[in-house]
């Protein structure tokens, strides 16, 4: 075991480019390397991250909870894992975990087009620069729960919620990542 409580099985050979949540891999399909966190209060379940480096090479890692969200950034050459048990922070240039926060509150997670990961909780977003203990609460013009990042178009980050205690509302905003501002685009009540 690593002095961060992770299992090497698999030493990174280059600068990580790529993330992306799959399935438990069949035994032997990657390499693998082991994220865990000794804590009497984990859940059961995994997610699965399957890594590529900058010379294409495949490789697997194992996180303690299930999978919520995940998102890289070149800017900060850092990879976010939001888990139902953790929030993981991943070093791209060396594939260390350099930091975690317990968590099982997190249920989106993008970047901007300006490296800064974006971050949200129920009812709450955030903005992460260079760590996440490098954070700000965003001001919101509502209260919000149910909070989805639905995509980026140029700048602007389309976002959708419920108004909180308004049972059937939906509401569109969007938050400009220039100024991180959150604009109210709509709001339906059914």
């Amino acid at each position: 075991m690593n002095k961060d409580n992770t299992y090497i099985l698999w030493k990174v050979n280059g600068l990580i480019t790529k993330a992306e949540i799959i399935e438990q891999p069949y035994s032997g399909q990657f390499k693998e390397r082991i994220y865990g966190i000794s804590n009497s209060w984990n859940s059961q379940d995994c997610t699965w991250i399957k890594f590529e480096d900058e010379n294409y090479n495949e490789w697997c890692g194992q996180f303690e909870g299930a999978h919520q969200a995940l998102a890289l950034s070149s800017k900060h050459n850092k990879i976010l894992v939001a888990t139902f048990d953790y929030l993981f922070q991943i070093d791209c240039v060396s594939g260390e975990m350099t930091d975690y926060e317990p968590t099982n509150t997190y249920k989106d997670l993008t970047v901007t087009p300006f490296g800064d990961f974006i971050i949200a909780d129920y009812y709450h977003i955030e903005i992460i620069r260079e760590s996440i203990n490098d954070r700000k609460l965003l001001d919101i013009p509502i209260q919000m729960d149910m909070i989805k990042f639905n995509g980026w178009s140029e700048n602007k980050l389309s976002i959708s919620c419920e108004e909180l205690g308004v049972v059937d509302s939906k509401v569109e905003l969007e938050l400009d990542a220039t100024t991180f501002e959150i604009n109210i685009l709509s709001r339906i009540y059914k």
